[in-house]
């Protein structure tokens, strides 16, 4: 059973639509029973990282979350803003993240005199730099569709999977081990996130 987590801040039905499409059975939940019984994990997110944090706290979903994905290996992708508490911190707020992945997210900056405007949103080619089982199926050097303001700077090189360039290169995916994410809305980028989708679950 694929979980996704629902915590208040993410579109969690265009996600199990999306798999219910592609034939795979999933149902929403913020239940820790739910959670530690799950195959494969979502993270979704939209809206302020420290808003988000906060609700993964008072629902108390941190241990589970812990325990399903550190201690018994459960592969998770974090989904846009689910992708940025991945890390340890973000720039738009004082609360710490999760921490398993290597980093901090930043505000983009486009170059002084730049036509970019933040937020990054629309449809944006991306370009995979390590390899992971995310773009096993056919993702890589795909479209996908974004909309963030920030975006994770991981301190480790390995752990960036695919850039977009938006005004400069931007991680816009991560693997390490079971844990990945993805800035970009895969339930939102047609064929290429259906791909990605269904790579996580068949080969993550």
């Amino acid at each position: 059973m694929i979980v996704i987590v629902d915590y208040g801040v993410g579109n969690v039905g265009a996600l199990v639509n999306m798999f219910d499409f592609l034939g795979f059975e999933s149902m929403a939940s913020r239940d820790a029973g739910e959670i530690s019984r799950a195959e494969r994990l979502v993270l979704p997110g939209v809206g302020a990282f420290d808003r988000a944090m906060l609700n993964l706290r008072e629902y108390g979903l941190i241990a589970p979350l812990e325990d399903t994905v550190l201690l018994k290996g459960v592969p998770l992708l974090g989904v846009c803003l689910g992708m940025q508490l991945l890390g340890e911190s973000s720039e738009e707020g004082t609360e710490a993240g999760l921490g398993w992945i290597k980093g901090r997210s930043v505000k983009i900056m486009p170059p002084s005199g730049s036509v970019l405007k933040v937020p990054h949103i629309g449809w944006s080619d991306i370009k995979v730099r390590n390899h992971s089982r995310l773009f096993d199926g056919g993702g890589a050097d795909s479209r996908f569709y974004f909309v963030h303001s920030y975006h994770l700077k991981c301190e480790r090189a390995e752990d960036v999977v695919a850039t977009v360039d938006y005004g400069g290169e931007l991680c816009c995916a991560v693997s390490s081990a079971n844990i990945h994410g993805v800035q970009f809305h895969p339930e939102k980028s047609h064929r290429h996130g259906m791909a990605l989708l269904k790579s996580f679950v068949e080969r993550a």
